[in-house]
């Protein structure tokens, strides 16, 4: 199963199981089904519970947590992510703050999806990566889509937060496959450890990337080559709850690892990456050969062009460049 397929099977699940849940956005309704088909079939099933909004994001935040306020749960599809920051007062001023501002704790079971990233040629306002404009702020959660996470657990787990919560979904995972087998491929294989994917070739490592979903592929890309090309074993670590994030279980997962590298497609500064750095640092102090690495796209506006996007965005290359630079240094 594609991993659009599965998060399309999702939103059919806790719409059957829970008459409470609403799902809302632009182009939602068939026969359309939402900009990347995920909210396809939803309309036909559960016509009353799946609605077409307005172009206008922070109007569908706004109803969609004053819906959650309410007392029923509401899933919100923003039909690229970058247009997150159009309803950014919303989900920072208003659906965050509500959940305690009133004086006691008032559940807010909120998520709101967010299409995310670049490598599939839309441009700089379509493929931007903008999870680090939301950490760090009080009563909000944010997580990532990945091939080793199942939606419908995911989604679950998140509206059982009662409090709301951004979900980032790479754009290119849509079409690729979930890894329901225990071989990810011929080399490596994958277990769960807690809310943490972990791929290993056999459980030794000379280096640890941890990225989230949407650099899982990339990254186990990298770690191919670095095994076949330089004799590195790695190991991989994808969580999906990337905020409020427990560093505490990985831990004894990093202690004997040569280098520890954080990997995501958002531009530099005050990223996850650096955040996860800064909580693990101390924890690692007394085993770390070398500082944690963070590897970024560049600087830059992201640009239409294939060859130029791929130039501007982390790649596979570029995750096996800083993991090798990182062990020589």
């Amino acid at each position: 199963m594609r991993v659009g397929e599965n998060l399309n099977a999702a939103l059919h699940g806790l719409l059957s199981d829970d008459l409470s849940v609403y799902v809302m956005g632009e182009d939602l309704l068939d026969p359309y089904g939402g900009a990347f088909k995920i909210t396809k079939g939803l309309s036909t099933r559960f016509p009353d519970r799946v609605l077409a909004t307005p172009l206008s994001e922070g109007a569908i935040v706004g109803a969609a947590s004053g819906l959650a306020l309410a007392g029923d749960k509401a899933i919100v599809e923003i039909m690229f992510g970058d247009f997150a920051a159009l309803a950014f007062d919303q989900i920072v001023n208003f659906a965050a703050k509500s959940v305690t501002m009133y004086g006691s704790r008032v559940p807010i079971p909120l998520v709101i999806r967010c299409p995310s990233g670049g490598n599939r040629g839309y441009g700089p306002t379509h493929s931007q990566t903008l999870q680090k404009h939301f950490i760090g702020v009080p009563g909000l959660s944010l997580y990532e889509m990945s091939p080793f996470h199942d939606n419908r657990a995911l989604l679950g787990r998140m509206l059982a937060t009662a409090a709301p919560c951004l979900l980032f979904e790479d754009k290119v995972l849509y079409t690729r496959q979930m890894y329901g087998e225990p071989d990810v491929d011929d080399l490596f294989s994958w277990d769960l450890v807690g809310d943490v994917a972990r791929v290993s070739l056999d459980g030794s490592a000379d280096y640890a990337l941890i990225v989230p979903g949407g650099v899982a592929h990339r990254a186990i890309s990298a770690m191919r080559m670095l095994l076949l090309d330089h004799d590195l074993a790695g190991t991989l670590l994808v969580p999906s709850r990337l905020y409020p994030f427990d560093v505490e279980p990985l831990v004894p997962l990093l202690r004997e690892a040569g280098l520890v590298c954080v990997a995501e497609e958002g531009t530099a500064g005050g990223t996850w990456g650096s955040y996860l750095a800064a909580e693990l640092h101390p924890r690692l102090w007394g085993s770390l050969a070398r500082p944690i690495s963070l590897v970024s796209s560049a600087a830059s506006v992201i640009p239409t062009a294939a060859h130029l996007e791929r130039d501007v965005l982390v790649q596979a290359e570029t995750i096996r460049d800083a993991v090798l630079e990182g062990l020589r240094g």
